[in-house]
């Protein structure tokens, strides 16, 4: 379960922000909302984030997909350079490192990680676990100018002088630590349960343009989605959808192909290089069967399908991984291609049928924000740019009474400009020279 997430100095970030998952006192929709990982502890299973284009929604989510690549996707080459853009707009910040942080459950247990750096290499990090109180994993730095890198290892974790020289040979400078124990020969409980969290517990950025249909496809191949969850959650957004067949065929790797993979899937250049090699593919077709007034089904590919209907389709697959297991989702610009009443339905089924998995959506669909009797002010958050251009990130709960009462709607707030994160908007006409006549 995500706790906080912090980041400072990342593309239109400047200042630290922090995106918190930690519940209010309120006891708004409390069996709806509300994961306790551990006794006493209340964490939101929703953060919807708001605010006007180019404010730096997108850049909350593209921070926590980065500091997730760079745990679990270290590169072998240590002249290579770190793909973090700082915060451009201040001649400071540009040669300041950028720090993210993060904080989250996993088995009950507590754990903290923060990492400092910049284009050419990791500066500090740190891992701490709380079972039940603090206790350090490891500290490392990094001595740019003797181009030194040491770790130390807290006094309850018991890792041998060979195990540390070498791991610490094996981290590069542009690597984490997690990158090091990948490559090194020794076992550490806490660090192995950090790297099961990001891999198989944070999922990768799904943007407008993830093409999720193959995914869900063979994650039901593999009984890892329930297609039958699928169809209900399909007929019961009204699709009169009654069965799916997935088929495998074999086509040709061409150069659009590589193309749309390169950019839409989240694979490293050695297995694009590696696709491209084999030169062929095991595709798959989709194919939705129709009940009909005839009663004889009608079968249509994916393809013919409307993009609301195949949106869904992949959004039905998310939900049902949000069922069955932990996870952690974040969902970029979440109205595409659905209709509201469709979005309000696949979050209600997400608050009521979810038990471990937590959402984190960004979108402009304000009219969402006149559901009051769904949403809890603590799972609603803002982004705004500030005057000097970067990007501010503030909850709901954090306005008092004088701005939103009680019976407040918070849509019309929201709509006249009280909570910010809205378009500064001129007015319609357009300064247009068209020379002489």
């Amino acid at each position: 379960m995500l706790v906080n997430f912090s980041v400072q100095n990342f593309r239109s970030i400047k200042d630290k922000i922090t995106l918190s998952f930690e519940a209010t006192k309120s006891q708004d929709l409390e069996d709806y909302y509300i994961i306790e990982p551990k006794e006493g502890v209340r964490l939101l299973k929703l953060g919807m984030i708001y605010g006007a284009n180019a404010s730096g929604k997108t850049n909350v989510l593209m921070a926590i997909d980065f500091l997730r690549d760079l745990i679990l996707d270290p590169t072998n080459i240590k002249t290579e350079g770190l793909d973090v853009m700082p915060f451009l707009f201040d001649s400071i910040t540009v040669g300041e490192n950028s720090i993210f942080s993060i904080e989250f459950y996993k088995k009950n247990i507590k754990y903290y990680y923060e990492v400092e750096l910049n284009e050419h290499s990791i500066i500090r990090e740190q891992l701490n676990y709380f079972n039940p109180n603090k206790s350090l994993v490891f500290k490392r730095t990094t001595d740019v100018l003797k181009q030194l890198t040491t770790i130390n290892f807290g006094s309850k974790i018991g890792v041998k002088k060979v195990h540390k020289e070498i791991l610490e040979a094996n981290t590069l400078w542009n690597n984490t630590v997690f990158g090091g124990f990948l490559k090194t020969n020794f076992e550490s409980f806490q660090m192995q349960e950090v790297l099961d969290w990001f891999k198989n517990n944070l999922k990768p950025i799904v943007v407008p343009r993830t093409e999720l249909a193959s995914y869900v496809s063979e994650k039901i191949e593999d009984n890892e989605i329930d297609k039958n969850t699928v169809l209900n959650i399909l007929k019961k957004a009204d699709f009169n959808i009654s069965d799916i067949e997935i088929k495998r065929e074999e086509q040709n790797v061409t150069d659009e192909l590589m193309n749309f993979v390169s950019k839409n899937m989240n694979i490293s250049y050695h297995d694009l290089m590696d696709l491209k090699a084999k030169g062929k593919i095991q595709g798959i077709e989709i194919l939705f069967q129709h009940e009909t007034e005839s009663g004889i089904p009608l079968e249509l590919p994916f393809g013919l399908e409307s993009q609301g209907t195949q949106r869904y389709y992949e959004f039905g697959g998310l939900l049902d991984l949000m069922i069955r297991n932990s996870a952690v989702f974040s969902i970029d610009e979440f109205e595409s291609s659905l209709h509201p009443d469709l979005l309000k339905h696949f979050l209600l089924s997400f608050l009521v049928n979810s038990k471990q998995s937590q959402l984190i959506a960004t979108t402009h669909l304000r009219e969402l924000l006149m559901e009051q009797d769904i949403f809890r002010k603590d799972a609603i958050w803002f982004t705004e740019k500030k005057e000097d251009g970067s990007t501010d990130l503030f909850s709901l709960d954090d306005f008092d009474t004088s701005v939103i009462r009680k019976n407040s709607s918070i849509y019309n707030a929201y709509k006249a400009g009280k909570l910010g994160a809205t378009p500064n908007l001129s007015d319609y006409y357009l300064d247009i020279d068209y020379g002489e006549e």
